[in-house]
């Protein structure tokens, strides 16, 4: 298999703890077939996407301490846990180790202040699914954050982008969309508002993170994917210090 950049290779590493090595190298991997896998006991890391949301959480919200346990830093995914570090954020990797073929760790997040940043090209890839979660921590940080070749989160389950910028101006963020990305000023005080998330798993989640530091309440509106992508996110946040409800 030929690819033009590199991808996820959650795949290859669970082929070889069953057995099966992929030689990777030069844009390509290649498996050679007849192999016989093995059976192993599997410890599934807990999902950096899903821990994103408390990430930026506690990195925006002033006092805060939070430690998330086994949390996959495949190095194809760690984006997010890049860029929060480049606006300054507080987070400590602790513990690393191997679980079944993936590196985790026990990432410890305390709040502090953020600065906007231009976010490096090399990294968007390695943080696509958690941009949403990242615009909320823009929109925190003192003075500007830019992204772009983000082009890929107008087609996500929503357009991302527009989606995003359209939520974060009902906040009262300045929120300025382009073609492949986004333009925040951020540091500013914002209110609450209702959000459209439109079906959208990651915009609904990303705003409840944003109430941390909201003026006033959050109203979200087309929340049912939430449970698909992340059973019990609001028990989560609640027992995290989110004052959140369903209704």
């Amino acid at each position: 298999v030929s690819e033009p950049a590199p991808t996820r290779d959650h795949t290859e590493r669970m082929l070889a703890a069953l057995g099966c090595h992929a030689r990777r190298g030069n844009g390509t991997v290649c498996i050679q077939g007849g192999a016989r896998l093995r059976g192993t006991r599997i410890d599934v890391p807990a999902d950096i996407s899903s821990a994103a949301f408390f990430m930026v959480g506690a990195a925006i919200a002033p006092g805060s301490d939070l430690l998330l346990p086994r949390i996959g830093i495949n190095p194809t995914r760690t984006g997010v846990l890049n860029i929060l570090r480049l606006m300054g954020a507080d987070i400590a990797v602790n513990n690393e180790r191997m679980l079944g073929g993936e590196p985790v760790a026990d990432l410890r997040i305390r709040g502090g202040r953020l600065h906007g940043i231009d976010i490096p090209q090399e990294q968007v890839a390695l943080a696509i699914d958690e941009f949403p979660a990242l615009f909320v921590a823009a929109a925190c940080a003192e003075g500007r954050t830019v992204l772009s070749g983000a082009e890929e989160l107008r087609v996500k389950e929503s357009d991302r982008i527009q989606v995003m910028a359209d939520g974060l101006r009902a906040l009262g963020v300045d929120a300025r969309p382009a073609a492949d990305g986004m333009i925040i000023e951020g540091g500013r005080p914002y209110g609450g508002g209702t959000i459209d998330s439109h079906g959208d798993h990651r915009i609904a989640m990303s705003f409840a993170i944003a109430g941390l530091r909201a003026g006033g309440d959050i109203h979200i509106r087309d929340c049912d994917n939430v449970d698909t992508s992340f059973p019990g996110f609001v028990a989560t946040a609640k027992a995290a210090g989110l004052a959140i409800t369903e209704a």
